[in-house]
């Protein structure tokens, strides 16, 4: 029979390193990163997200979230694709890292974008579960560079940026909440990453690749 694991290898992949361990999300996990992200993520004052899904009330959290990786796996195609990942920290659940490209054949470039719970933060997990995911596209995926962004108002993402070894590259003027916000871009090459102490280990690698129209030479992008 086949597993969903294996319609969709996404849902299978595991990178552990150390303390730190990725996970697909699958329906199980869904409920518990809804009540992680509902427990809290930032001052309630204060927006770091492009789309402020954080706001969403408590009661429909789960629902909301539940979508969204849904529509992840209804829309993931050798052409436009994400993974987000739960992370672990010590075999418990802190948040999310995930990782996006566009014509990833062509650009070999990938978006990373993550949240972590407030509890967790300043213990330099955040840095650790980016760190993993960089690693993971510059070993696993064959990656050239890799983007991301954080508002200029946002000092603590960009200093995990900069921990990671990503540069800056450039500003835009964005809409954040209906005023005016500066976000700053950033960009990593593979020389350029600064490396977490402990090695990859990568579970169900091969079927991702193969997913994402790698190890295909005759995938036609659709």
């Amino acid at each position: 029979m086949t597993t969903v694991a294996a319609a969709l290898p996404l849902l299978g992949l595991r990178i552990t390193a150390g303390p730190v361990e990725l996970r697909g999300i699958t329906d199980d996990l869904i409920v518990p990163l809804a009540e992680l992200a509902s427990a809290g993520i930032h001052d309630p004052d204060f927006m770091p997200f492009y789309t402020p899904w954080s706001l969403t009330p408590p009661d429909e959290m789960a629902r909301s979230m539940g979508q969204f990786h849904w529509g992840q796996r209804a829309t993931f195609s050798v052409t436009k694709w994400g993974a987000d990942l739960a992370v672990f920290y010590d075999g418990e659940l802190v948040g999310c890292q995930g990782i996006s490209a566009h014509d990833y054949l062509v650009t070999r470039t990938g978006e990373t974008g993550s949240w972590l719970s407030r509890r967790h933060q300043g213990k330099g997990i955040g840095t650790a579960m980016r760190q993993v995911i960089c690693a993971f596209a510059f070993d696993c995926l064959d990656a050239e560079q890799i983007t991301s962004g954080a508002y200029t108002d946002n000092p603590a993402s960009l200093a995990v940026s900069r921990k990671c070894g990503y540069t800056e590259n450039g500003c835009e003027l964005r809409v954040r909440m209906g005023k005016r916000a500066t976000l700053q871009r950033i960009v990593l090459a593979r020389a350029g990453l600064v490396r977490y102490e402990h090695e990859l280990a990568v579970a169900g690698l091969p079927e991702f690749r193969r997913s994402i129209g790698l190890d295909q030479p005759d995938t036609q992008l659709s």
